[in-house]
């Protein structure tokens, strides 16, 4: 199919579709959602959630202590927004059974760069998804059961057309009203269209926002008289007005209301009377207009709290469901975000070095926690992205723990993840030759970007701890692995030899022989092979080398057995392994010659670079930053 059918096909999907009054009663009689209200259609397109049971994940289990959780995919891209999420759609299934949701207004509440904008795109992407009826041509989109009263005509729509009677709490509009005039009672003189809400056409769907304080009036909401038709109407004549307003456009639908406690509080009124009664008075002497639909608003902390302290505003307060929308304070799902942010940009393709996004991400969640008591705020942030400390620090607490000490506004300050993208955007064009990030220009680009933001002195010296103390050193250790591992399977030949004289010599001291070295002649006495073992056990801080050399022998000769009677590769054992490497990168300057960037003294010198670089390459590096990351590495370990 042709991207041109492709777009006719969904423009014919959603075209009106007209009946008459009477064929829309018997859809109702068969299909219910021929009424639903904007509530129940909203959560019909999120769908049913997937079940995940935490207790068979280690990881899951430790953040949502065994629960079962709801994931929903129309939200998959949330990451790290399952409270607020189940909030969100707990507020629709509330609305949707009539219970007293129906009459409030969802407010999401969080910090700036939090994800509440996106929430508030995905519902109103979501709400085009299920059609809706109305009357044809009606400026607000009224429901065709509108036009019956709920006194006189609910039980008869009930026993004949199986409606229940509270889909009848709406009031006819002034247009309706009219036309029924004109009509002279003739109901069936009223066509029904199916229509599909749009942002585009603000069909159902509408967004508002707040304006000049001095200049603002509710007709934004409520809409206005147009001049233009003053000659031909009076001006409280339905005809005469202009149903602009956002309330208009939203009705069975949505109505998004940006950053609404800035609007001043005579402009919110509307709102109270849209929720509560189903309607709300126009700028005009017509009567009133019917709404049934969702408000959904958001702002920022500091405009809630300004809002919430006023007294003044009492009766605003009861009608609204709070759902607050923190930043993620799990790093994995931070980078998530970070690499759903990427996906949509032409960086997507742009070289990223292994451990950039985690560091990041890590920074921004430090910045996000509150420091807990007794306990290490590094701890803090890894227990809460489910990591086990329970053998690496011992005064690390649950995540339970954390929790109940920080109270309920952890995560509603800190660095958000536009400042985060930020960040990453000028460390992928760092390099004026290669686009590309890495952590070492992450270091530089943040402690840069911190002078620069001004922050108040105790906050600037406290995100800069967090590079020095945590992010910094561990970055030292990441890296050295990394170059360690490239070097070691570029060297394994000389491990191999370590490995091979270590168990020789290990075994001869537990037999407690002299041993004669076949290539030298060389005799070692029982203290001599002490010394030699001690010198590759000493870097490895090895505490009961007796023990430990009895495990190995009893190790190696296992796996001769199984072997042909050859020795395992020097990796198999992974306490050995790590006592090899201990010895084998003791000192630095064993590196130099496979790492460095120097011109090298022999062919074979040459080869065991390029093999390293390779090596690196592999592993998720430019040959450009592993010439940059090795250099600062062989810099920061000469200066410890």
């Amino acid at each position: 199919m042709s991207i041109f059918d492709h777009v006719q096909q969904r423009f014919e999907r959603t075209r009106q579709e007209e009946m008459t009054l009477e064929e829309y009663l018997e859809l109702c009689r068969d299909d219910p959602s021929a009424y639903a209200s904007s509530a129940e259609r909203l959560l019909q397109a999120i769908g049913e959630p997937e079940v995940v049971d935490t207790s068979r994940d280690p990881r899951l289990s430790r953040i949502f202590s065994n629960k079962l959780i709801r994931r929903y995919p129309a939200f998959e891209e949330f990451h790290g927004m399952e409270e607020a999420i189940e909030q969100i759609v707990a507020y629709f299934r509330h609305a949707a059974q009539g219970l007293e949701e129906r009459k409030q207004i969802l407010y999401l509440l969080g910090p700036v760069g939090g994800g509440k904008s996106s929430l508030a795109e995905r519902l109103k992407a979501l709400m085009e998804l299920v059609p809706f009826y109305a009357i044809k041509d009606s400026p607000v989109f009224e429901s065709p059961l509108g036009l019956f009263s709920s006194e006189e005509d609910g039980e008869v729509l009930e026993r004949e057309y199986g409606i229940p009677g509270r889909y009848l709490r709406g009031v006819m509009s002034p247009w309706a009203a009219k036309r029924l005039r004109e009509y002279g009672g003739d109901i069936s003189r009223f066509r029904v269209v199916k229509l599909y809400p749009s942002r585009l056409h603000q069909v159902a769907v509408a967004k508002t926002e707040p304006g000049d304080e001095n200049n603002q009036d509710i007709s934004a909401l409520v809409g206005k008289v147009d001049i233009r038709k003053l000659e031909l109407y009076s001006q409280d004549d339905p005809d005469a007005y202009s149903f602009s307003g956002g309330l208009c456009r939203a009705n069975q639908g949505l109505m998004e209301f940006i950053e609404m406690f800035k609007a001043p509080i005579k402009v919110l009124h509307p709102l109270l009377t849209a929720t509560q009664e189903g309607n709300y008075n126009p700028t005009e002497g017509m009567g009133a207009i019917p709404f049934d639909g969702v408000i959904l608003a958001h702002s920022n902390e500091s405009e809630w709290q300004q809002f919430r302290n006023n007294r003044n505003n009492e009766a605003f307060l009861d009608r609204v469901y709070i759902v607050k929308v923190p930043y993620s304070l799990r790093v994995s799902e931070e980078m998530k975000i970070y690499e759903k942010l990427l996906e949509h940009s032409s960086l997507s393709e742009a070289p990223c070095a292994p451990d950039t996004l985690r560091m990041l991400a890590q920074f921004s969640v430090l910045s996000r926690l509150k420091e807990p008591e007794n306990s290490s705020i590094y701890s803090k942030m890894r227990v809460y992205d489910g990591q086990n400390l329970k053998d690496t620090d011992p005064r690390a607490k649950s995540i339970q723990e954390y929790r109940d000490s920080a109270g309920v506004d952890e995560g509603m300050d800190g660095l958000s993840t536009r400042f985060a993208f930020k960040i990453l955007s000028r460390v992928f064009n760092f390099d004026a030759t290669e686009v590309a990030a890495n952590p070492v220009h992450l270091l530089y680009v943040l402690e840069q970007r911190l002078e620069q933001e001004q922050l108040p002195k105790e906050t600037h010296e406290r995100y800069l701890r967090f590079i020095k103390e945590f992010l910094a050193p561990r970055y030292v250790d990441f890296i050295g692995k990394e170059i360690q591992t490239a070097y070691l399977e570029s060297y394994s030949e000389y491990g191999q030899n370590i490995f091979d004289r270590y168990v020789t010599y290990a075994d001869f001291w537990i037999q407690d022989q002299e041993y004669r070295d076949p290539e030298t002649g060389e005799m070692f006495d029982r203290q001599a092979l002490n010394e030699e073992l001690e010198k590759i056990e000493k870097p490895a801080g090895i505490s009961n080398p007796k023990d430990f050399r009895h495990e190995v022998v009893n190790f190696v000769l296992r796996a001769r057995a199984q072997n042909n009677g050859k020795n395992p590769g020097w990796q198999s054992y992974e306490k050995l392994k790590g006592v090899i490497e201990h010895k084998m990168f003791a000192n630095t300057e064993e590196l130099l010659p496979v790492i460095s960037f120097n011109a090298k003294a022999s062919e074979a010198d040459r080869r065991k670079h390029e093999d390293f670089v390779d090596r690196m390459v592999a592993r998720g590096y430019t040959e450009k930053q592993v010439r940059l990351l090795s250099e600062w590495y062989l810099r920061v370990r000469k200066s410890q």
